[in-house]
């Protein structure tokens, strides 16, 4: 690609590397068990399902066990030399600017240079990471219940309760973003977006993935 007169490439074809295998695994083997998750709560919320599908006991252990599961997909993902990627986005999701941070609180009615996550996606990653351990932690002593006093598991009850209602609101409006914006689909299927999506959403990743990259010539 030819630099153009003021030292930039003009955008084309190029794809840019945005989530890589280990990523999208983690990214897909995590959505699964939270899907799996939300499908066996709903007959232990609403007593009246069990043995609809399959016998209560069967559906207790599935929950059981992939609830305990689910940091592994994470927690794989963050260690090692393969999540080198990961680990960078961590930082990434981890640094706010004051421009995120107003268009957060403006919902997104002010201007923004946009880095390789828009504010929005980075606090539904927050929300998601936080909600895994304290669903666990929560689930445990539902489970165990005998090994910890009265006030743990009730308090542990509505805990458990309201995050996983929490995060079936998160999945559904999550599934809607990505239904309406078909390149974040597209990147964690094939894990690349073209640069022209890059300058529109992630201007500010791409200067930095691309940095003699300019605007999109007239």
């Amino acid at each position: 690609m030819a630099p153009t007169s003021a030292g930039r490439a003009p955008l084309g074809p190029v794809r840019l590397l945005r989530f890589d295998s280990v990523q999208r695994v983690a990214h897909w083997v995590n959505a699964a068990l939270f899907l799996t998750l939300i499908v066996t709560a709903i007959p232990l919320y609403f007593g009246s399902l069990f043995g609809v599908v399959m016998p209560r006991f069967t559906i207790e252990q599935i929950h059981l066990w992939v609830g305990i599961a689910l940091p592994v997909p994470i927690a794989v993902s963050l260690v090692g030399p393969w999540g080198r990627r990961m680990r960078r986005d961590v930082r990434r999701v981890s640094y706010w600017t004051r421009d995120e941070i107003a268009w957060l609180t403006s919902l997104g009615r002010t201007a923004i240079d946009a880095d390789k996550y828009n504010p929005g996606q980075k606090l539904n990653t927050i929300l998601v990471a936080a909600s895994i351990p304290v669903l666990l932690v929560t689930g445990v002593i539902l489970k165990w219940f005998s090994y910890f006093p009265l006030s743990w598991r009730a308090g542990s009850t509505f805990v458990h309760d309201v995050v996983a209602w929490l995060i079936v609101l998160d999945v559904i409006g999550h599934v809607v973003m990505v239904v309406t914006h078909r390149g974040s689909w597209t990147s964690m299927v094939r894990g690349t977006v073209s640069e022209r999506w890059a300058a529109t959403n992630s201007p500010r990743w791409l200067r930095e993935e691309s940095p003699t990259t300019g605007p999109p010539e007239p």
